[in-house]
């Protein structure tokens, strides 16, 4: 970042933000030498120890074009394994509308090979993960009937119930299996998985708990595990020659399981330890699997992980979000693990393990723990990444995550905002070559993002801003002002050749959102209404306080949390059947609801607002319309947003009423545009960036396919 005068007419007033110069790259500290050493798992041989662990996309079978290009992109950026999501061996394990790959016919296989060769390409190993839903897929798509272990209701909530798999069903699951498993290998596959977890068939198979056969396949943990080494061995036979074989396996359980099945999943490992030639471990418990960064921090299955080294000699893999190397390089060391496992740390980052290799470790986009990734697979489309706007983009748009065209003029650009979509404008403006100002209202830059950060479990979160920040500074031709709340004259007065209005928005209080369609009218003028802005300001109610959430995302659960901590009693109020309903597509939902009832909010669903007079807050059951009274001293709006395009707007009028402007073009873009999530706002903002200066076509959205 320039501390210099400006290279064009100065803002009023400004204060400049930073004045310090990155230093030059310096080689890979010694300590993370032990990451780069090529590993063995069985005939093949991985570069290095970062494995992508197979983990969905919103892509799968109906995008493999895209699906070929993020996988490549991982492996361009130095992960030494890259796998596939779960892949359908067959049409009566079809999990649609959640996009997965598919191995069912020779017609997949070409699909495939456009992942293999791109991940080939750059000295990775591509992994396929062969995967049986049993009970938890309803077949929507092939309308196949589904088969388990025994007839259980679909765990996915649909109104189907499994077939019980007789020994014909078990022979032809191992026949599709092992096709499955030969036309990986024909597909140029280095690593055939036998998926074993989550809940899937294969794990039913193993569980005392959901294994009540009485036949060779049950009875006994031999029994149970029979399916499972006979998939182990059917795959090592068909080709084990020239492939490796993992197994995906789980050594904790649910939540509230029973000690003694934990104790047996150490008992079964032991038992298979040395069939596979590598172990994929995990829990059963997405919840803390998948958490978020909210409830589940940095390399949190190491407590279940260690003792799995002690029983195997087989190479081991795990997930834990791993953004740190010291934390990657601890467990390697300490015999936790021979591979660090990532799905999130790639995602947000697809070049993480070339930035730790080459010393660029002030490069990393470590992921936030949000699941805005997640989320993409249970909505069916394709994936995003807060902090990777590029993530999904690979193929469809061309674009790279390190990657971005030179500029193509001298134009200068004045960024109004510091919020998350005007640092990832002004990031990538400024690696792009261009001349940026970048001029932002209040002292602290960040915007939502560094005031959400400081609710609780949400620390993580300023990884958006930081970031940015820190590739900001290293910017000569960037400057960033703070303090600097401009008119539209002083604006204007600043000279730039192209504006853009970055400036958020603000959470409305009167009411107006999904249940409202227009401001409520009931609401006392005198009365205590607060919204998430007052709250992150520091205005914290002191009595008896209601929470009417219409946002069904995060905030109005963090809000209940951090008032409640405060220990005034809370009641939380939603039109939805559950607390922050969009929840369970970033898998938090249930963790949420646990964590308010832990501290002793008072829930209530299905209800909606209809008045407050200051005194009481009076609600109307969405069901039975039904009304209530509750007391409280004060009322926390969490429904809608404004944009605060007051600028934009005052700035185009002038331009309609036919003034002459200095200026080129004029844009907003993030939450002055349309309020959404923070995933939104830095993906707007390095769009803007990518198509600066160029010719717009009107129809690329158009071929998004």
């Amino acid at each position: 970042m320039s501390c210099s005068a400006p290279s064009f007419a100065p803002l009023p007033a400004l204060i400049l933000a930073n004045t310090s110069i990155r230093s030059c790259r310096t080689l890979r500290d010694k300590r993370y030498d032990l990451l780069f050493e090529p590993v063995k798992i069985g005939p093949v041989t991985a570069k290095n120890r970062f494995y992508q662990v197979p983990h969905c996309t919103g892509l799968g079978r109906l995008r493999p074009r895209m699906l070929a290009a993020l996988r490549g992109m991982k492996a361009e950026g130095g992960w030494g394994v890259v796998c596939t999501e779960y892949c359908s061996i067959h049409p009566a394990s079809d999990d649609l509308p959640h996009p997965h790959a598919s191995l069912w016919n020779d017609d997949d296989i070409k699909d495939h090979a456009l992942m293999t060769e791109a991940v080939h390409r750059h000295g990775a190993l591509a992994g396929a993960e062969l995967w049986v839903g049993g009970a938890r897929t309803a077949n929507l798509y092939t309308r196949e009937t589904a088969i388990d272990v025994t007839s259980m209701p679909n765990l996915a909530g649909h109104p189907y119930q499994s077939q019980a798999m007789d020994k014909s069903d078990i022979r032809e699951l191992r026949r599709w299996h092992r096709n499955a498993a030969l036309r990986a290998k024909e597909a140029g596959f280095d690593i055939v998985y036998v998926y074993a977890t989550h809940g899937y068939l294969l794990s039913h198979f193993l569980s005392a708990h959901s294994n009540t056969r009485s036949d060779e396949y049950g009875g006994s943990m031999e029994n149970r595990a029979r399916l499972v080494r006979e998939l182990i061995e059917d795959t090592k036979d068909a080709v084990g020659e020239k492939c490796a074989v993992a197994v995906r396996y789980s050594v904790g359980g649910d939540d509230g399981e029973d000690p003694s099945l934990t104790s047996e999943r150490r008992d079964r490992l032991e038992m298979l330890a040395e069939l596979p030639d590598l172990w994929d471990i995990n829990i059963n418990d997405y919840y803390q699997e998948m958490g978020v960064s909210r409830f589940i921090k940095e390399g949190s299955l190491e407590e279940h992980m260690s003792f799995v080294k002690s029983i195997t000699t087989k190479p081991v893999v795990t997930v834990g979000r791993f953004t740190s190397p010291d934390t990657m390089a601890s467990q390697v060391r300490r015999g936790i693990v021979d591979f660090i496992g990532a799905a999130r740390p790639s995602i947000a980052d697809p070049f993480l393990p070339k930035k730790i290799e080459e010393g660029r470790l002030e490069e990393i986009r470590e992921c936030i723990g949000c699941n805005i990734c997640y989320a993409g697979d249970g909505l069916g489309v394709p994936i995003r990444c807060t902090q990777n706007p590029t993530m999904g983009e690979e193929w469809r748009r061309g674009w790279h995550p390190e990657q971005i065209p030179q500029k193509s003029s001298d134009a200068s650009v004045l960024i109004v905002g510091a919020g998350p979509a005007g640092l990832e404008a002004a990031r990538a403006l400024g690696q792009r070559g261009y001349r940026v100002t970048l001029a932002e209202a209040t002292r602290q830059l960040g915007g939502r993002v560094a005031r959400e950060s400081t609710l609780p479990g949400l620390g993580e979160w300023r990884r958006v801003s930081d970031y940015r920040l820190g590739q900001i500074e290293a910017m000569p031709n960037v400057e960033v002002f703070r303090e600097s709340e401009l008119s539209v004259d002083e604006v204007l007065a600043v000279g730039a050749d192209h504006l853009v209005m970055a400036t958020g928005s603000t959470w409305r209080a009167d009411g107006f959102g999904r249940t409202h369609p227009k401001p409520l009218t009931t609401l006392s003028t005198a009365a205590r209404i607060l919204t998430p802005d007052d709250i992150m300001a520091g205005q914290l109610p002191d009595g008896p306080t209601v929470i009417f959430d219409d946002d069904s995302f995060y905030m109005g659960g963090v809000i209940a949390e951090k008032v409640r901590r405060e220990n005034v009693p809370v009641t939380l109020v939603t039109p939805e059947n559950v607390v922050s309903a969009w929840c369970e597509y970033t898998s938090e939902h249930y963790q949420v609801q646990k964590n308010l009832l832990e501290l002793g909010v008072d829930i209530k669903t299905g209800h909606s607002l209809l008045a407050y007079d200051g005194r009481e807050v009076t609600l109307c059951c969405i069901h039975t319309e039904r009304q209530q009274s509750i007391e409280a001293g004060a009322l926390i709006m969490v429904t809608a947003r404004s944009p605060r395009d007051e600028l934009y707007q005052a700035l185009k009028q002038r331009m309609e009423e036919g003034a002459q402007m200095p200026f080129r073009s004029l844009r907003r873009i993030g939450d002055c545009e349309a309020p959404a999530m923070i995933a939104a706002a830095v993906y707007a903002g390095h769009r803007y960036a990518r198509e600066f200066d160029t010719e717009p076509d009107p129809d690329a959205s158009c071929r998004l396919k």
